[in-house]
This record gives structure tokens, C-alpha cells and sequence, in this order.
């Protein structure tokens, strides 16, 4: 976790918007901290700087604000960037896992020629919540045999125990903020 004031700031930075997608659902929305420059630049500092000087080769992001978050992370630390997308969205040939969302099944999917066996890789996206996706994305990655180094996260939902999936695979997971609920 990171300090208060930090949190603190992050905390203010992200608009909250009750019942949805669904009543009892608190969305927590980051596009107000993205829009914020300097909880956004903290917020990235803060994601990066554990890992910065390690040898990190890529950063892979989850569709699609992983895009955003991961994009900027690269950047920080000279690397390059991987997305993640949904199933049908890149050109080239790809690797596909499927995974369980609530409401049925999805898939995912990353070029071929991303990553090359051995490589430091993190992995980023907005939120962690019940790690579907994430724990889909790690094991997507594991099948291009990346070492991966973390599972960066601006939220977590602890509740919903997606840190602990990841953590059972053997991944260091970070995240700048939790909250409560759901």
C-alpha cells in the first residue's frame, strides 16, 4: 500500500457512481483520476517505481483502460507495451484464453511475437475485483513463458478476492487504493 497522502489523493481523484452496472454496484471510475494530472502522474510514479532498473522488458495492459495505465507505465520505464484485448482485435497471429465473467464467458487474447520466453513482464490494469480477467491475462502471458514480475492495479476490491487468485499463482500483486464493498 502507499502512504496516506497518496492515498488519499487517489482516493479523491475517483468518481464513485452508485448502482451501476447493476443496483448494490459501486463503480469506481478513474477517468476522473486520469483526467486529474497530477493524481494521474502520481498515481503512475507510484506503479512503476518498485520496478524501475530491474530489467523490465514489457508492459501488458487489459482492454481498456489497462491501455491507458500500461501505456504510460511503459513509457516511464523505457519498455515496451503489450495489449491484451478482447477476442477478434488484432491483426496478427495470436494466442486466446477463455475466461468466466458473472454473466457467462469471454475471451482474450495477445499477438504471438509479444513476448518472448523468459522476458520481465507487468501486468496492469484499472481495477482488481473478483480477478477474472486478470487471472485469465496471467496465465494468457505464462502461455508465451514471461516471467512476471507484478499485477499493478490503482484499486482493489478486497472483498471480492481477485488479489488472492493472482497471489495463488505466484504473482506479486500492487495496488494503490482499496475500498470496501463491491
Amino acid at each position: 500500500m502507499s502512504t496516506p497522502t497518496l492515498e488519499n489523493e487517489l482516493v479523491a481523484a475517483i468518481r464513485n457512481i452508485p448502482d451501476y452496472p447493476k443496483p448494490g454496484v459501486m463503480f469506481r471510475d478513474i477517468t476522473t483520476l486520469l483526467g486529474n494530472p497530477r493524481a494521474f502522474r502520481r498515481a503512475v510514479d507510484e506503479l512503476v517505481h518498485p520496478y524501475a532498473g530491474i530489467g523490465v522488458a514489457k508492459v501488458a495492459g487489459i482492454e481498456a483502460r489497462g491501455f491507458i495505465l500500461g501505456g504510460a507505465m511503459a513509457h516511464q520505464l523505457s519498455t515496451g507495451f503489450v495489449p491484451i484485448r478482447k477476442k477478434g482485435k488484432l491483426p496478427h497471429e495470436t494466442v486466446r484464453i477463455a475466461y468466466s465473467l458473472e454473466y457467462g464467458v469471454d475471451e482474450m487474447e495477445m499477438h504471438k511475437d509479444a513476448i518472448k520466453p523468459g522476458e520481465k513482464v507487468i501486468l496492469v490494469d484499472d481495477l482488481i475485483a473478483t480477478g477474472g480477467t486478470a487471472e485469465a491475462a496471467v496465465k494468457l502471458l505464462g502461455q508465451l513463458g514471461a516471467d512476471i514480475v507484478a499485477a499493478c492495479f490503482v484499486i482493489d476490491l478486497p472483498e471480492l478476492g481477485g488479489r488472492k487468485k493472482l497471489e495463488a499463482l505466484g504473482v506479486e500483486v500492487r495496488t494503490l487504493v482499496s475500498f470496501d464493498g463491491h
